[in-house]
C-alpha cells in the first residue's frame, strides 16, 4: 500500500510489516544498519521492518539470525538483498509518521517509527556490554558485523530492538558524501531535541533520554537533483528543514506508538519516573508507613492519581526536576538547590555529611561545587515525603 509519493517520484509503501522506499533513479545512501549499512550509491531501495516474531515464526536468538531475518525479508518483498539496506524495530509500521518540509526547490521528508518506553537512555549511561573482537589477518567486516556489539545472555529476544527510534531521512537534493554524514548528525540532534521537549526519561540513569540504545537512521540524497547543497548543519536551510521535519516526525511517531505527548506527560509520575518516584513505589511507601490510617487501597491510589494530575503538582514536578538536573549538572550549589526547593514550598534537604561530587555517581565533573552536604537519594526522599504528606492532607489525615 502506497503511503506517500516523494517529490522525486519515489514511493513510500507499506508491505505487511515493512515500510519500503523504492528508488526510481540513482540515490546516495548512508545507513547505520549492520544490514548492508555504510555509504552506497548503487542501492534501489531502503526499508524499515517490524522484527517482532509472529505466530509460527522462529525467534531470532543471535545477531546472525537477526541479519539473516532481514535478508529473508528482502527476498519476500521481491528485492535483491545486496541492493538495499534495512533497519529493524519492534514498533508497528501502522504507526509510522511521515513529515515533509520544503523551501523553494528543496524538500526534506522524515519517515519515522519509534518507542522510548522500554530502553530509552541518556548518552553516557552505564553500558550493558563490552565485547571487542581480536583482529587477525583474516578478520573481515562480516566478522565485525556478526560477532560484536550484542549480548548473548539477554533474557529477551536479542533481535527485538525494543524502544527503537528508526528514521529514514529523505533529501530531494544532492549532497557530497561528507554532507550526508553531517545531515545524519543534524538528524540525531533533532531526535534528541524532540525527546528533551517531551521530557522522556532515561531507564538507566536519572537523566533525560537522548535516544534509545538501538536507534538507527538511513539518510538518502537524490543524485539526480539539479542542485548540490553545501551545508546540512544548523546554519543552513537544509539543516533547518531536517530539524523541523525530524522533530515533528519523532514526536508524532512516539505519540502514535505509545501515546507519549503533552497529555501523558501532564502527570507527576511520568515526569519523575526517572528518579524512581513511580505510583507503585509511592503507594507502597505510603502503605508501609500509614496503613493504620484505615483507608481502602483504591481510595489511596485514586488520591495519588488525582494529586499527580493536578496543575499545581505538574508545575511543581517540572520545576523540581529541572532544579535537580541543574544541581546534578554542577550548575547549582547545595544552598541554591535548597533555596529553589523552599520557593517551591518544600522543606530544604538537611546536611548529612561530606560527599565528594565524584564519589556520588550522578554528578557531572567540574561542577561549581566539588563537595556536597547530601546525596541525591536524600533529595529524592525529601520530595517523596512531601508527596506522601500532600496525599495524606487530601485524605484528611494530616495538616500543613
Amino acid at each position: 500500500m502506497e503511503l506517500w509519493k516523494l517529490p522525486t517520484g519515489d514511493s513510500v509503501s507499506r508491505y505487511e510489516k515493512s515500510i519500503v522506499v523504492n528508488f526510481t533513479g540513482p540515490r546516495k545512501v548512508l545507513s547505520t544498519s549492520l544490514f548492508n549499512g555504510g555509504y552506497h550509491e548503487d542501492y534501489t531501495y531502503v526499508f524499515n521492518h517490524d522484527s517482532k516474531t509472529g505466530p509460527g515464526e522462529t525467534m531470532c536468538t543471535s545477531l546472525e539470525d537477526y541479519l539473516q531475518h532481514l535478508h529473508d525479508v528482502t527476498l519476500r518483498l521481491g528485492f535483491e538483498p545486496d541492493k538495499g539496506s534495512g533497519i529493524g524495530t519492534a514498533a508497528y509500521m501502522e504507526n509510522v509518521a511521515i513529515i515533509e518540509k520544503s523551501y523553494k526547490e528543496l524538500t526534506v521528508t522524515a519517515i519515522v517509527t519509534g518507542g522510548i518506553d522500554v530502553n530509552g537512555g541518556r548518552v553516557g549511561d552505564e553500558a550493558s556490554y563490552y565485547r571487542p573482537l581480536l583482529k587477525t589477518e583474516t578478520t573481515t567486516d562480516d566478522d565485525i558485523r556478526f560477532k560484536t556489539g550484542r549480548k548473548t545472555e539477554s533474557p529477551k529476544n536479542p533481535a527485538d530492538p525494543l524502544g527503537t527510534i528508526n528514521i529514514i531521512l529523505y533529501i530531494d537534493g544532492d549532497l557530497a558524501e561528507p554532507l550526508l554524514a553531517r545531515a545524519l548528525v543534524t538528524c540525531t540532534e533533532a531526535k534528541t531535541a524532540a525527546l528533551q521537549e517531551l521530557q522522556a526519561g532515561s531507564h538507566y540513569s536519572l537523566g533525560i533520554a537522548t535516544g534509545s540504545g538501538t536507534d538507527q537512521t538511513i539518510v538518502v540524497a537524490n543524485s539526480e537533483a539539479p542542485y548540490y547543497y553545501d551545508g546540512a548543519g544548523k546554519h543552513s536551510k537544509l539543516g533547518e528543514l531536517i530539524g523541523k521535519a525530524v522533530k515533528k516526525a519523532v514526536k508524532l511517531a512516539l505519540y502514535k506508538q505509545t501515546h507519549l505527548g503533552p497529555k501523558q506527560q501532564h502527570n507527576l509520575f511520568k515526569r519523575l519516573q526517572r528518579f524512581g518516584l513511580s505510583l507503585d513505589y509511592l503507594f507502597e511507601s505510603y502503605m508501609s508507613e500509614y496503613e493504620a490510617d484505615g483507608h481502602e487501597k483504591y481510595e489511596v491510589l485514586n488520591t495519588f492519581e488525582k494529586y499527580a494530575r493536578s496543575n499545581e503538582t505538574v508545575v511543581m514536578s517540572a520545576m523540581w526536576s529541572h532544579l535537580v538536573d541543574e544541581w546534578l549538572w554542577g550548575l547549582l550549589t547545595d544552598e541554591e538547590l535548597n533555596l529553589g526547593l523552599v520557593q517551591l514550598g518544600l522543606v530544604p534537604v538537611e546536611a548529612s555529611g561530606t560527599y565528594p561530587a565524584e564519589s556520588l555517581g550522578h554528578f557531572e565533573p567540574a561542577g561549581i561545587f566539588d563537595v556536597h552536604q547530601f546525596g541525591v537519594d536524600a533529595v529524592i526522599r525529601n520530595l517523596e515525603n512531601h508527596i506522601i504528606n500532600e496525599v495524606r492532607i487530601m485524605l484528611g489525615d494530616s495538616t500543613k
